[in-house]
């Protein structure tokens, strides 16, 4: 019996190991984890196959030392998930079973949840029969107590004696801990009423899933921004938990967490969990417990939340599946909307794919019949659609970013007692900082890129590397005087304080989001209506409820009508769709300004005019003559190193060698390699960085190609410090 371990390490293989030599010899099931020599070290890999031969010669394989689980610590279909996303994605095996699981789980710790029980000893019923002392009355007390109720847990003599006496007790030997397994529960919910009543289109949503319930199935969920999306999940999940059932609840940013769970909370009377990266190890490891014995009936969370160990999973939801957020961009680059829909493959239930912006690979399935699509065309109650119009920068003159008519409009809504949303995605005070005499431009020392002013902090910080730098006094060029450039969220909040200074106001980026429990606040101070103003970047698009919220402005519209990157349009189509989304949620009209130097841009026109659904299939269309996903397969070999000629060199025998392999296969030679080029950002923390595209009609002809390619690129010898990675179904290939 050959143990086949996958490892967390760099490795692309599984390492094989003699059964422990100690313990039983039965055979172990899959998904349990292993203790391995490995080198000089010990480390915990997960057992993945047994086989009865190995290539290793007989003498060299060394024995594993121990198995810390009995059973395994992934559902049976979590585990082929992540064995099918490794091959994929072309992921070490290792890494990718690491990382479904918490760090602590990692290191070693117990994966079942353990609790402790105290109880009396015999010496201890031995020492209640004999007379009172006047010594240690408590512990008398606590000894007592625990007689009559047989054990308790530490938690409970807690709530009537100090901790510390059960030390005491111990000591003297009349009581003694013992640990039990915390019980998985997997009874009824208790789940309160929907306080609106379902708009026909969000009752016909509910009943054609509820159909769906117990077979594998994908929706799309296409709703208006306020159109009662989540409504349509809590009803759904409700009839999943009555099965006896769990769900899976993706959102894309930690932002979006604690209002969602709140509302969930409210709706079910216990058993929620959430996970996210910014929970400490022990609340991700209760949370990951929690769901893997079933005591937790509803999973809330980030990307990673879609790896949770979730035995009883009876449906998937994934909010904002348009997100790119749910796209991880370093290390293991899984989709998690995609594996979602692989996960609810394996266990045979539906997949909901909500969004009021649909990205146009989901679009595309739903018009190919692959996903079923239920539209939610208006908002519930007295809501209705915002209007939308355009400011021409080129007419109106602004001041810090801000134009006259939006100035104006601010003014209005909040003396009208609305509430206020001017989004800019940019952080910091300026994105530059400018020498009018000579043109000096603050550079990062490190990168090919701009330090950004942040006024407050007094620093110049480069938003790609995280390199900082005092603020300059002079033109370290000239020694003439220094201007900001552009602007910022920091500097909008400022411009915004001056002009209107009896409104309160909130500013929400990453800059003012970093401390824990800082979101919250600010999402508060908006929702109590302390907050009259709120500034923010793209953390403001993503599914926030602000009912007050009269009035949208959004600034600098343009940054992504002229990009390189083939995906800039939809994305700005969704940004600009989905901050608009905010205004006029309630019975209250909302109105939306959207700056632009472009007023004539056909994208812009087109969402004015007709909306996103109008702009889709448009994209859609240029996507399809231009042989661009959904209509071709990509994958993104990057690289990156100090010595560009070694770069070069290394991504050119890349090049050559993929080249080989399509002439020697010439039924599959419709995969293009293009490249080697340059990054948007050639240089970046001092590595040079550049890519090579491969291109395919095809999946399985991308995957064929991609399995034979990479052992060759491996073998590849490039220059000192080289780092390359492959990306499968990238989101940016600039």
């Amino acid at each position: 019996m050959i143990l086949q371990i996958a490892i967390d390490t760099p490795l692309r293989q599984v390492f094989d190991y003699l059964p422990p030599s100690t313990g039983t010899q039965e055979r172990p099931p899959l998904g349990v984890r292993v203790l391995v020599p490995f080198g000089r070290q010990r480390l915990i890999g997960i057992l993945v196959g047994i086989v009865a031969e190995s290539a290793v010669p007989a003498l060299k394989l060394k024995s594993a030392l121990e198995f810390l689980d009995e059973s395994p610590v992934y559902d049976p279909v979590t585990f082929e998930l992540l064995r099918w996303a490794a091959e994929y994605y072309h992921h070490p095996i290792g890494e990718v079973y690491a990382a479904a699981l918490p760090v602590s789980l990692r290191a070693g710790q117990p994966a079942v949840l353990s609790i402790e029980h105290w109880s009396v000893t015999e010496a201890g019923s031995e020492e209640l029969v004999r007379p009172s002392s006047r010594r240690a009355p408590q512990q008398r007390a606590l000894l007592s107590w625990l007689a009559e109720r047989s054990s308790a847990t530490a938690a409970e003599v807690s709530e009537s004696f100090k901790p510390a006496q059960l030390k005491s007790l111990q000591a003297r030997g009349w009581i003694v801990p013992r640990l039990s397994q915390l019980a998985g529960d997997s009874g009824a919910v208790e789940v309160q009423p929907g306080s609106l009543a379902l708009t026909g289109a969000q009752a016909q949503a509910v009943e054609t899933i509820l159909t769906t319930l117990s077979s594998f199935s994908v929706h799309l969920l296409y709703g208006v921004t306020g159109s009662g999306k989540t409504e349509v999940y809590l009803q759904i999940i409700a009839a999943a938990l009555a099965e006896g059932g769990q769900a899976l609840v993706l959102v894309p940013e930690i932002a979006l967490t604690p209002q969602l769970v709140d509302r969930f909370r409210r709706r079910f009377s216990g058993g929620v969990a959430v996970v996210h990266s910014s929970l400490t190890m022990r609340e991700r490891r209760d949370a990951w417990q929690a769901a893997h014995s079933g005591r937790a009936r509803i999973i809330i969370g980030t990307r990673s939340a879609v790896f949770t160990s979730i035995p009883a999973l009876k449906l998937i939801v994934v909010d904002e599946e348009h997100d790119a957020s749910y796209k991880q961009h370093e290390g293991f680059r899984y989709s998690a909307r995609d594996l979602s829909v692989m996960r609810a493959r394996g266990a045979g239930v539906p997949v909901i794919l909500g969004s009021a912006t649909p990205s146009l690979e989901t679009l595309e399935n739903a018009a190919s019949g692959r996903y079923v699509k239920h539209i939610l065309p208006q908002r519930p109650g007295a809501a209705q659609p915002p209007r939308m119009s355009l400011v021409d920068l080129r007419r109106h003159a602004a001041e810090q970013g801000l134009s006259t008519p939006a100035m104006q409009a601010i003014d209005q809504h909040l003396k009208a007692g609305g509430q206020v949303i001017v989004f800019l995605n940019r952080r910091g005070y300026a994105p530059s900082l400018f020498c009018n005499s000579c043109g000096w431009v603050a550079p990062c020392a490190h990168c090919d890129a701009r330090m950004t002013l942040h006024r407050r902090a007094l620093k110049l910080r480069c938003h790609h590397c995280g390199a900082q730098a005092p603020v300059p006094t002079i033109c370290l060029s000239c020694g003439q005087a220094l201007l900001p450039v552009g602007q910022g969220t920091e500097r909008v909040e400022e411009t915004l304080t001056r002009l209107f200074p009896d409104a309160p106001l909130a500013r929400l980026d990453r800059d003012t989001a970093s401390a824990r429990g800082a979101i919250q606040t600010v999402l508060e101070r908006v929702h109590s209506g302390d907050a009259r103003i709120l500034v923010g970047t793209q953390m403001l698009t993503k599914g926030h409820h602000f009912p007050e919220v009269t009035l949208v402005v959004i600034l600098d519209a343009d940054q992504g009508l002229f990009a390189s990157d083939f995906r800039a349009t939809e994305r700005l189509a969704q940004t600009i769709t989905q901050v608009a989304g905010r205004a006029g949620r309630e019975a209250r009209p909302g109105e939306v300004m959207i700056q632009t130097q472009f007023p004539e841009h056909p994208l812009l026109q087109r969402l004015i005019a007709e909306g996103y659904e109008s702009f889709a299939a448009s994209a859609l269309e240029e996507r399809r003559e231009a042989g661009w996903p959904p209509y071709s397969r990509l994958a993104l070999l990057r690289a990156e190193a100090k010595d560009t000629a070694g770069l070069d060199s290394f991504l050119r025998a890349a090049a050559a060698s993929g080249q080989s392999l399509n002439e020697s296969a010439a039924k599959e030679s419709t995969v293009k390699i293009l490249g080697p080029a340059a990054a948007l950002i050639a240089r970046r923390a001092d590595h040079f960085r550049a890519h090579l595209l491969i291109e395919t009609a095809a999946r399985s002809s991308l995957q064929r190609f991609l399995a034979r390619w990479l052992p060759q690129v491996e073998a590849l010898s490039g220059p000192k410090g080289l780092r390359w990675s492959i990306d499968v179904d990238p989101l940016e290939v600039d």
